[in-house]
């Protein structure tokens, strides 16, 4: 009967550890999938309505307030801040309080037995009641737990300046993004009716061609090559279409714009100034390497190698406990039923005499990997600032080589238009010299774009491509959009003071 029970009790426990057993979830993605698009939206809702033509800056403003990769490393700074306010708290004196209630069915009592003849010597007797109450508050502080945390806080406030930095490095690539998108934005529009008018004439064309083909008025090799050219400026210009049409909804991204949303861009006039580089090659590689926040990351991952160093040899250390302790108990029997208690302790684990040594090489060889990697970083940034420059330079020089081609184009355009009124030029020749011009205009716009680009590289590879402009939750937009606006045009001609 006795082994069936315990059967019974052992199936029981078995059935009862497997109910308990952990189960995977399963997600209702139809659910979650509609929460996260609802909940984008309404983060998109909160944002400043677009009620004007977007400028350059308004671009970059709304980009630092909206865009999601900021803000996740916005809301990463701050979890950093919060976690380090946690490790502080690590330095402070522990406080314990406890109550408790003892109850038994009979008294405690309890009688003596000598050791030497084995008779009893005193009658039962107890000094406790049978149900009484206990109450402590009682305070420890510890030394070495104390230096421990000091050092971690001093960590945690490195890693809150290294969020900091890679915050910094996110806010320069989308400033450099914004700038790229927008001004291929603005290209497209500015060229999106002329694009459409080229393809026009080129399909026009191609129809003219191929009739004069099949009614052998023209030789067919001629009207053939003819048909090639027209087919590669009308393959060009859709190339064009697909690349310029893309920068607009990569513009309503960086800013955070639902993908449908409808806006216009403020189209600048467009001008032969062009910007100019902002300093010498010593002057931005000097820049570059106090401000690009990789370098500064490795630093302060220098900096934590140190503190984690400390901790090794504080945990290495015997441990000094304070205790101080105010206690009650109800029991009457008691003559003090409430006491204050003191007491210190020394306790050292010599364990950590040996792991020491084995923390610090290991810390070391760490410290080496770091050196290597700051060493590499050094290099690309310098690499990377020779890198901008020369592609502005080049592009400075290719947008030059377009705008007087296109300038002898148009020359060549109305001579070709006078020679045809003339009935010295023929069709295919007009057409031909109108799609040159065309695609001249065309790629001024879009070379025009690519230097801007360039020249928000140049600010990139220094690490100030915000220069540094402080967002808040408050920060008006308008407001943010003219410190912006003010900063590019001061900083567009000099350099900010190194340090500011």
């Amino acid at each position: 009967m006795l082994k069936r029970i315990k059967l019974v009790l052992g199936l029981l426990g078995i059935l009862i550890l497997a109910g308990c057993a952990p189960k995977p979830v399963i997600l209702d993605m139809q659910k979650l999938s509609v929460k996260a698009h609802r909940d984008l939206l309404n983060n998109i809702a909160l944002n400043e309505p677009v009620v004007e033509e977007i400028s350059l800056y308004e671009a970059m403003a709304r980009a630092l307030k909206y865009n999601l990769d900021a803000q996740i490393e916005i809301k990463d700074e701050e979890f950093r801040r919060r976690q380090n306010l946690v490790i502080n708290s690590g330095m402070w004196p522990s406080l314990l309080a406890t109550f408790g209630i003892n109850s038994r069915d009979n008294l405690a009592a309890s009688s003596s037995r000598s050791v030497i003849t084995g008779t009893q010597s005193l009658e039962p007797s107890t000094s406790s009641e049978r149900s009484y109450a206990t109450a402590d508050l009682t305070a420890s502080w510890d030394l070495l737990d104390f230096g421990v945390a000091y050092a971690e806080s001093q960590q945690g406030v490195t890693e809150e300046s290294i969020a900091r930095e890679r915050r910094r490095k996110v806010v320069n690539r989308i400033i450099e993004n914004v700038r790229t998108a927008y001004w291929r934005a603005v290209s497209a529009e500015r060229t999106f009716s002329k694009l459409l008018a080229l393809e026009s004439l080129a399909q026009q064309a191609l129809v003219q061609t191929r009739a004069l083909e099949e009614g052998r008025k023209t030789p067919i090799k001629f009207a053939l090559e003819y048909q090639r050219d027209l087919l590669k400026i009308q393959r060009n210009v859709q190339q064009l279409q697909r690349e310029l049409v893309l920068a607009k909804h990569q513009l309503a991204t960086l800013i955070n714009l639902a993908p449908n949303t409808k806006f216009s861009l403020e189209i600048p006039s467009r001008t032969d100034i062009v910007p100019v580089l902002p300093g010498s090659t010593r002057q931005m590689i000097r820049y570059a390497l106090y401000y690009r926040p990789e370098l500064r990351e490795v630093f302060y991952e220098q900096q934590i190698e140190e503190y984690k160093e400390d901790i090794a040899l504080y945990e290495s250390l015997p441990g000094f406990k304070l205790l101080f302790g105010a206690n009650y108990n109800s029991n009457d029997f008691l003559s003090n039923r409430q006491w204050a208690s003191l007491s210190t302790s020394v306790s050292w684990n010599l364990m950590s005499l040996f792991r020491y040594p084995l923390q610090r090489d290991a810390l070391e060889a760490e410290s080496e990997v770091i050196l290597a990697r700051r060493q590499a970083i050094t290099m690309a940034i310098i690499t990377q600032v020779y890198v901008a420059r020369a592609r502005f330079i080049r592009l400075s020089q290719e947008l030059s080589t377009i705008r007087k081609s296109h300038n002898i184009q148009v020359k060549i355009l109305a001579l070709t238009e006078a020679g045809h009124k003339a009935n010295q030029i023929s069709q295919r020749e007009l057409v031909m010299e109108k799609m040159n011009e065309i695609l001249d205009e065309i790629s001024y716009d879009t070379a025009y774009a690519d230097l801007q680009n360039a020249y928000a590289g140049l600010y990139s590879s220094m690490g100030i491509a915000n220069f540094d402009v402080e967002i808040g939750d408050e920060e008006d937009l308008e407001e943010l959009t003219i410190k912006l606006r003010d900063r590019w045009t001061q900083h567009g001609l000099a350099l900010p003071k190194l340090g500011g």
